[in-house]
């Protein structure tokens, strides 16, 4: 029986490089966004490649479910990489049962510096924050699962005990060949991709591994500071359950 994974994160994170990494092991395939044409039909929010992207998926939420909770699957474990914001309020989560779940976290700040960066504008629904919050308390009561909480800037600056022991949360081998695997894979894009990584996945094609968190020093606007403030309680209670490394 597959084992199937599902992480959870806003966007720019390291979400896509974190499907990189398990796609990356001999025993791992991956689904990416699953929900995302579904998210865009429902909310007709103006993304880039909203029409290529709703032309790419199943628009249908219990259709897409259903293959994520039982959908063939060829390998002994599939990832499936989800944004939290792509789970509209009311959404039946019953499909996240018999799934084993993981939080990516990162600090609010440069969320909305990223964001803001990449479209123009940046809101509090955008990021996700805290619908990933929701979800966390959500599916911890509906599956009866302790989630391990990965921050990712741990996960930058030390990936080599990171990886391993959210494996190790997640119930999942982590040999070293594995692990060595997790930690550097092939240049370029993959065919799993979805079909929005001609806009958002340059700089993880170029990548081949977990880049060290670089300090920079960012300054946000009012309106900027604005979110951040408004989504950092959510961050900080997860942030304080997050998994550590000794």
């Amino acid at each position: 029986m597959t084992i199937r994974i599902a992480m959870w994160s806003g966007p720019r994170n390291i979400s896509t490089a974190m499907m990189r990494s398990w796609e990356n092991r001999p025993d791992c395939s991956v689904v990416d966004e699953p929900f995302y044409a579904y998210y865009l039909k429902t909310t007709q929010h103006p993304h880039p490649m909203f029409n290529e992207v709703l032309a790419s998926q199943s628009i249908n939420y219990d259709e897409v479910a259903k293959s994520l909770r039982e959908g063939p699957c060829n390998s002994p474990i599939q990832y499936q990489k989800h944004m939290t914001q792509h789970m509209l309020e009311n959404c039946d989560l019953s499909w996240t049962k018999n799934i084993r779940h993981c939080m990516l976290i990162r600090d609010p700040a440069y969320v909305v510096n990223s964001y803001t960066n990449s479209r123009g504008k940046c809101t509090a629904e955008d990021i996700g924050i805290k619908r990933q919050f929701e979800l966390y308390e959500a599916i911890s009561e509906l599956t009866g699962q302790n989630i391990p909480i990965i921050d990712s800037a741990t996960v930058l600056n030390n990936s080599h005990k990171m990886i391993p022991a959210m494996c190790a949360a997640l119930e999942i081998t982590c040999e070293e060949e594995v692990k060595n695997a997790m930690l550097n894979w092939p240049l370029g894009p993959r065919d799993s991709d979805g079909v929005w990584a001609e806009h958002w996945y340059h700089s993880v094609e170029k990548s081949t591994g977990f880049a060290e968190a670089k300090k920079q020093s960012i300054a946000l606007t009012p309106a900027q500071m604005k979110v951040v403030d408004e989504v950092m309680p959510y961050y900080e209670q997860m942030k304080a359950k997050a998994l550590l490394i000794t």
